[in-house]
């Protein structure tokens, strides 16, 4: 029996990151050898066994041969016959396929040394077309590894954008396209993740909603200024997530400028609140890759409320008040800091500027007028009862934000 070091422990270590989890693989051992050495087995049909001090993981050496559709439909051979390059070879990059030995010796069967030196994220064999979560992995890797210069090797490009034409990716689940999507929007630049599964037309079969919203490229705005949403969001992607690694922030922000796809009348701009026709693609997103209630509760305050809250200084006070009870920002004031972000967005330069988050300022400088005046003070007029005291809370506060905006010049328009 030997034991070999793989994949993502001995790539991030050559690449000078820290090394946070290692996995093994043992070559020439069986279930019941492992068992006998009092290895802990994970699952019933998948030998991959728990080390019984270190909780680390060791997999049997493996093959594997497509048998039926998407990333399950395999038949795996776990024999002690399998040697280390047969279980190598059945990895996705090369970077990924670089064993160790127990003397710290490296066994690079497949150049990805060289790989790593040159940037390059080059799938190890043609097996690579017979796992669609390869599609989404490669992106995610891509999106963790560009601020090196790493880049998708243009041959393992073309495979991806078949895995999409055999529509591979419709058997994936919903789970685990947002278990990857999740990770790559901790990447350090996300907007690459959703750019690479642009290039590969696999947006189409894993995120319709946004393949629609991509479809309609550009619109013009009320002055006539062309305006190319693909653009904006990926921008957006990229500014917000060198401020924070909140998901639901990236997240949100991202598809925050769906509701362009949908024409506004500029006459109603003054009175516009919430937008519902982006929402019906925002949740049937959400719906369908069991998104958590949390993000999806996010994905609708900034994506239904974009418009509104882009026009909020010509917007009166009473449905400012409104959009605070509907984010239910006095119980959930963590909801407010989501939105801390939030700037006014030039649409003909998307002139962002250097940490001026103008308009998540101004949300909650208006919260922090209103947020003390509580149904306390009401009761102890003694003049108010039942409704009569929401009513009367409710007046307070939107008196007490437009005597605000009255003494803040640079927030006074329409109250």
């Amino acid at each position: 029996m030997k034991i070999y070091l793989v994949g993502g422990a001995i790539r991030d270590r050559l690449l000078g990151f820290p090394v946070h989890d290692r996995d093994w693989v043992v070559v020439g051992s069986t279930s019941e050898k492992m068992l006998k050495k009092r290895y802990l087995q994970v699952g019933k049909d998948f030998p991959v066994f728990i080390h019984p001090k270190t909780r680390e993981e060791y997999a049997l050496a493996r093959t594997e041969k497509k048998s039926g559709f998407g990333y399950s439909g395999f038949l795996f051979d776990f024999s002690s016959k399998i040697t280390l390059q047969e279980d190598l070879i059945r990895r996705d990059l090369t970077i990924n396929a670089i064993a160790q030995d127990k003397k710290g010796n490296i066994i690079d069967l497949f150049n990805g040394q060289k790989d790593i030196k040159k940037r390059i994220l080059r799938h190890v064999s043609s097996s690579f077309v017979e796992d669609p979560v390869r599609v989404l992995r490669v992106a995610r890797f891509a999106a963790t590894l560009s601020h090196l210069g790493f880049y998708i090797a243009s041959e393992t490009l073309t495979l991806m954008k078949l895995i999409c034409q055999k529509k591979e990716l419709l058997y994936l689940t919903p789970e685990r396209i947002w278990k990857e999507t999740y990770k790559g929007l901790c990447t350090r630049n996300p907007h690459v993740y959703f750019k690479i599964l642009h290039r590969c037309n696999a947006l189409f079969y894993l995120f319709p909603e946004i393949n629609f919203f991509y479809r309609k490229t550009s619109f013009f705005d009320f002055h006539c200024n062309y305006v190319n949403i693909l653009q904006l969001s990926l921008m957006e992607l990229s500014r917000i997530s060198k401020c924070t690694a909140d998901v639901d922030i990236r997240f949100s922000y991202f598809l925050q400028f769906i509701s362009y796809i949908y024409s506004v009348s500029e006459i109603d701009i003054k009175h516009y609140f919430f937008y519902k026709k982006p929402i019906f693609l925002i949740k049937s997103l959400c719906m369908r890759l069991k998104i958590p209630k949390e993000t999806q509760k996010i994905l609708i305050i900034v994506c239904g409320f974009h418009k509104f809250l882009q026009t909020i200084k010509i917007q009166n006070s009473t449905l400012i008040v409104d959009f605070f009870d509907i984010v239910d920002v006095w119980r959930k004031p963590d909801r407010l800091k989501k939105l801390m972000y939030l700037d006014f967005y030039d649409f003909t330069t998307y002139n962002i500027k250097n940490n001026s988050f103008v308009l998540g300022k101004l949300l909650i400088s208006m919260f922090s007028v209103i947020k003390d005046i509580s149904v306390q003070a009401c009761i102890d007029t003694k003049l108010f009862r039942g409704i009569a005291i929401k009513h009367e809370l409710y007046r307070l506060r939107v008196d007490s934000l437009n005597k605000w905006r009255k003494n803040n010049k640079n927030f006074k328009i329409f109250l």
